[in-house]
């Protein structure tokens, strides 16, 4: 395509635009509102499943040891949990160091059981490669010798990755639907610009216009509504997240959850929606000019 012709095309997509400006607002704003649902449920999302990696790669297999056990018994209790299935790590933690994490959670009441009166076990942390491998590795753990008590949450934690699944699905269901009613108010929006012409593309193509010649113009008219109505939704979405991360990052500075990193994640996610909204911007006028160009 020569550079005059890529010239015309732009220029002509420009007039459109200006020419057509109720109709032109209508389409960005279509665009805007949106990608405005699809980003922020893209982020809430994303972050959804940042935080429930983060929980579920918290539940532990924790490995009671039996307190008639001997050192050398223990170190063979560990070998046999590290060669169990799925097993990614064990870590021993002492009744004292048990005990020092209770007196910090629940108070110096519990500093009366310190020494020779301390009633924990030892404790094997058994770290698994998938969260969904831990409760095989808990019931597989309860058949070894100087075990005294196996938890990782039970039930509670298998409802736990239950619900994280169905959220990323269901997540994952609305933002695809989402683009897809993009695509279908875009495409109705552009259609009645189109509608307003038609007159104008028969007479293109009676005099011989081909179909791509006549089709350019509005795919970029289409992109540019779509690049112009994403970039509303970015801009607010960046600063609510920002805003967002800040304060979040605060609130759980303590803990070992956190929120995706502005950078890269909002980068990306911008030039997602930016990319999103040129290309249903594109589709938008595609599917709305073909039935106007069969004559």
């Amino acid at each position: 395509m020569k550079f005059r012709t890529i010239k015309r095309h732009i220029v002509e997509s420009l007039r459109s635009i200006v020419r057509n400006g109720w109709m032109t607002l209508a389409a960005v704003s279509a665009v805007a509102v949106t990608l405005l649902l699809v980003g922020s449920f893209i982020a809430l999302l994303m972050n959804v499943n940042k935080l429930a990696s983060d929980i579920e790669n918290n539940v532990l297999v924790r490995v009671h040891i039996d307190l008639a056990a001997e050192e050398a018994d223990q170190e063979s209790l560990k070998s046999s949990l590290e060669g169990l299935d799925n097993v990614e790590s064990v870590e021993f933690v002492s009744r004292d160091t048990e005990l020092q994490n209770v007196i910090g959670s629940y108070g110096e009441t519990f500093g009366l059981f310190d020494g020779d009166n301390n009633p924990l076990y030892d404790v094997f942390e058994v770290n698994t490669n998938s969260p969904e491998s831990t409760a095989e590795v808990a019931k597989a753990a309860e058949g070894l010798d100087y075990v005294a008590e196996v938890n990782y949450g039970g039930s509670d934690a298998d409802r736990l990755f239950e619900v994280m699944s169905t959220v990323r699905n269901v997540g994952t269901i609305i933002i695809v639907a989402l683009i897809f009613t993009a695509v279908f108010l875009i495409s109705n929006t552009i259609r009645i610009t189109i509608f307003s012409r038609r007159t104008e593309i028969e007479i293109m193509k009676l005099v011989g216009a081909t179909n791509w010649f006549i089709r350019w113009p509005f795919l970029i008219e289409g992109a540019m509504i779509g690049l112009v109505g994403a970039l509303i939704p970015v801009s607010i979405i960046s600063y609510v997240y920002l805003t967002g991360y800040s304060s979040m990052t605060n609130n759980l500075a303590s803990s070992t959850y956190s929120l995706l990193e502005p950078n890269p994640f909002l980068f990306l996610l911008i030039a997602l929606l930016l990319g999103i909204g040129i290309v249903i911007g594109s589709l938008g006028s595609a599917l709305s000019i073909r039935k106007f160009l069969k004559i």
